[in-house]
């Protein structure tokens, strides 16, 4: 399937990240929030933000009229049938409550079209579950996004046992088209966090030992990662960059 139209379901500064850059990758993008505060604040940060679409014009990465035409293909919305009616894409970006997913879930497969493909960005809850609480388990999977989303380019998408290879398959090719990297991983049901969060928490978790150790400072401990293993940030730079989900 060849995904043209995408729900994004939540516009907090992920949600509105998300819509960013898919509507930057050609697809024509329903931004569902139940609060018209929330989403108009999401458009301005899509525009205006930090990392949002008037900064590319200035830096030369996008012209004025690329900007204006993505911007046109976000629409915001606070009705969720709006939002899934026709989407071939649901990307779901509401806060990490695991019972508020499967609600979400419940929900979005009820309103959702047959061929319609879910997906969350949950940073670690098992999607075996939410794919339980559909219909349709061979096309839900995990989109894990990472912070800042507009510039982080991975996409660490997230297969259970009953994922389909048709939907992972346009998956993937709408993240490319998105200019996502993609990693495709294994579903989890008993640690929290897939390949990436797992991995930065155990590097975390360590750096703070030694500091707590008195071994060395924070700044130290950077340093040491940086000028010996040739990481662009040390771990608790990387904890205070927001770039980890």
């Amino acid at each position: 399937m060849n995904i043209q139209r995408i729900g994004v379901i939540g516009a907090g500064v992920m949600g509105a990240q998300i819509a960013q850059v898919v509507a930057s990758g050609g697809h024509t993008v329903h931004l569902f929030d139940i609060s018209d505060g929330q989403l108009e604040a999401a458009m301005q940060r899509i525009e205006h933000g930090r990392f949002g679409l008037r900064g590319g014009v200035t830096r030369g990465k996008l012209t004025e009229q690329e900007m204006h035409a993505t911007l046109e293909r976000v629409i915001p919305v606070t009705e969720l049938e709006a939002a899934c009616a026709d989407a071939d894409l649901i990307i779901e970006a509401v806060p990490e409550n695991i019972k508020l997913k499967i609600r979400v879930f419940r929900r979005l497969d009820a309103a959702c079209p047959a061929h319609t493909i879910l997906t969350s960005n949950t940073a670690g809850l098992p999607v075996a579950a939410l794919a339980a609480a559909t219909n349709r388990p061979a096309q839900v999977l995990g989109w894990h996004w990472f912070q800042p989303c507009a510039v982080m380019k991975l996409a660490e998408l997230v297969t259970h046992d009953e994922t389909g290879a048709a939907a992972l398959e346009a998956v993937t090719a709408c993240a490319e088209r998105s200019g996502r990297i993609v990693v495709t991983v294994k579903d989890q049901q008993m640690t929290w966090g897939f390949v990436g969060n797992r991995i930065n928490r155990a590097v975390r978790l360590e750096a703070a030992r030694i500091v707590d150790e008195g071994l060395a400072t924070r700044e130290q401990v950077d340093t040491i990662m940086r000028e010996g293993f040739r990481w662009p940030m040390g771990p608790f730079e990387l904890q205070g960059s927001g770039s980890m989900s």
